[in-house]
């Protein structure tokens, strides 16, 4: 089975040692924290429908304008300057639909007295709690300078909002970037060093895995479709359909189907003489499939199954996440589907 980013990620988090400072009680992130780690993921991934809904939701939690001001800034050093400029228009637009009625927050004090990579170094290693430097830094000293004096120093000095939160934020748009691994698994570190708990990490990890769908209508490029009325009783939640091909003119019959968050079909098996199955191409959202006495397999886009004739197996949407594949049904004789019992809520909480 294929894991997730979500689950390399929560392996790398219980791989990291903690400090002593970090011996506490785990505790859930407050309800602000929450929406601050899924306003940063919403800006990381460049859903600005979500993000301006967790804006929304933020605002109304009390949250202050300029809190947001500093995440969405930081949002550049990590995701890039056109990410944080888009999320900043998204939140000052919305600040003006509200009539400016939010609360402002503070503004930040003046830097520090020095130059910016003297302060910013100090930062780094008050932050992650030792001095860094490698080979990658003598290598390349340009990058390690503009860490320390841009990132660590500019930004991090700024103090209207803390370390941590600035952390919970930081988790939340690296766990959007697939090639950013070894830097999650530092920030992480960085989190737990500066407040954060293994259940607080795991806990942004998770909101920064949720997806709506505006998100998956990104993805699904050939179209949700109609309600799946015909193979509704197949099915537990809704399905929709979009066939590709007309069966009146073509052997190959494909269709895309689309799965609403924790819909699944029925068991079944696709039966044949001879030739027959069918191909699945998975194309948006995550998934699953299961063929009977073997573990679930875990589906995102790209990722192609082969189900044999007269296999018994199952697929659909993970709890959490829209999902669509094309199916081809794979011509030959004496097919048929045979739809058996349902996957129940017990066997699929499992998953």
């Amino acid at each position: 089975m294929k894991k997730t980013f979500l689950s390399i990620a929560l392996s790398i988090l219980f791989l990291t040692p903690c400090s002593a400072q970090e011996v506490v009680m785990n505790t859930a992130l407050t309800s602000q924290e929450q929406l601050i780690a899924a306003v940063s993921a919403a800006a990381a991934r460049g859903n600005y429908a979500a993000l301006k809904t967790a804006l929304t939701r933020g605002l109304d939690a009390g949250i202050p304008v300029n809190t947001f001001k500093e995440i969405l800034v930081q949002l550049y050093a990590y995701v890039g300057f056109p990410a944080s400029l888009n999320a900043l228009d998204t939140l000052r637009t919305l600040v003006d639909e509200r009539g400016n009625k939010d609360e402002t927050g503070k503004e930040p004090s003046p830097p520090p007295a020095g130059k910016s990579i003297d302060f910013g170094a100090k930062n780094q290693t008050v932050l992650t709690g030792r001095e860094v430097k490698g080979p990658l830094f003598e290598f390349a000293p340009a990058i390690d300078e503009y860490l320390k004096a841009h990132l660590f120093g500019d930004i991090f000095a700024r103090d209207n909002i803390s370390w941590k939160t600035r952390e919970i934020a930081t988790i939340a748009m690296l766990a959007q970037l697939p090639h950013a691994a070894p830097q999650l698994k530092s920030h992480i570190a960085i989190g737990k060093h500066n407040g954060l708990t293994d259940s607080q990490a795991e806990e942004i990890l998770k909101i920064a895995s949720e997806r709506d769908e505006s998100d998956f209508e990104k993805q699904n490029v050939f179209g949700k479709g109609a309600p799946n009325t015909a193979y509704a009783q197949y099915f537990i939640g809704n399905s929709y359909l979009n066939p590709l091909t007309n069966p009146q003119e073509t052997a190959l019959h494909i269709s895309n189907v689309t799965f609403e968050p924790g819909t699944r079909n029925n068991w079944h098996v696709h039966r044949a003489r001879s030739g027959g199955g069918q191909i699945l191409i998975c194309t948006a959202g995550e998934g699953w499939y299961q063929e009977a006495g073997k573990p679930a397999v875990s589906l995102k886009p790209g990722m192609v199954i082969t189900i044999p004739a007269n296999v018994k197996h199952w697929h659909g949407a993970k709890a959490n996440s829209w999902f669509s594949h094309l199916a081809l049904e794979i011509p030959g004789e004496g097919t048929g589907n045979e739809w058996l019992e349902p996957v129940s809520d017990e066997e699929y909480a499992k998953l």
